[in-house]
């Protein structure tokens, strides 16, 4: 399916949003969708006929700070009844970061936006379970965003191999072993 017919239909489908057929290095075919339509756009791609979208393959987001917009949230669909695939991209502001949920339409979508609000910041407007997924609860901050401050500041090592006998070798695996055994409760 090529992004002119896909945008055709989707606009069909969901009058008045706005959708631009974006360029890929893969040859996929991807649009770019507004951020207001992001609920019905995914209801059409899944249950219009002639589309069928109804696997989400992959639900992530990339970061392109300092420029605006700094986000995309990016949709990898998939029809089997079609054999086709296509990639959704919306765009997002630094200063609102946020797009609605698409959990009720794919369920697949759930932990996929938890990830992303953890690592990205991203927030998922109508998430079922906003908790962080993959970072501790204490965490501060969303480690994949280009700006998050990098506080491991370590001088370049060397590494050798360890040279050690056989007898070394062994004395270290009791040794463990005996540490191992005294820190059990």
């Amino acid at each position: 399916m090529d992004a002119s017919a896909l945008i055709a239909s989707l606009q069909d489908a969901v009058p008045g949003a706005q959708f631009e057929a974006a360029s890929s290095v893969d040859l996929q075919t991807t649009i770019y969708a507004a951020r207001k339509a992001v609920p019905d756009v995914a209801r059409a791609l899944r249950d219009r006929p002639d589309l069928a979208f109804t696997f989400l393959a992959e639900l992530t987001a990339v970061d392109f700070w300092p420029t605006e917009p700094r986000f995309e949230v990016v949709y990898i669909l998939v029809s089997l009844v079609h054999r086709a695939r296509i990639r959704v991209k919306v765009r997002l502001n630094a200063d609102d970061a946020r797009v609605a949920t698409v959990s009720g339409v794919w369920p697949a979508a759930n932990w996929l936006e938890r990830e992303v609000w953890d690592l990205f910041g991203i927030e998922f407007d109508g998430h079922p379970d906003p908790r962080r997924l993959l970072m501790p609860d204490e965490w501060e901050g969303h480690p994949l965003r280009k700006d998050y401050p990098v506080q491991v500041k370590l001088p370049a090592r060397v590494s050798e191999p360890t040279q050690l006998t056989e007898d070394e070798f062994r004395a270290n695996l009791l040794r463990d072993r005996f540490v191992r055994r005294e820190r059990q409760p």
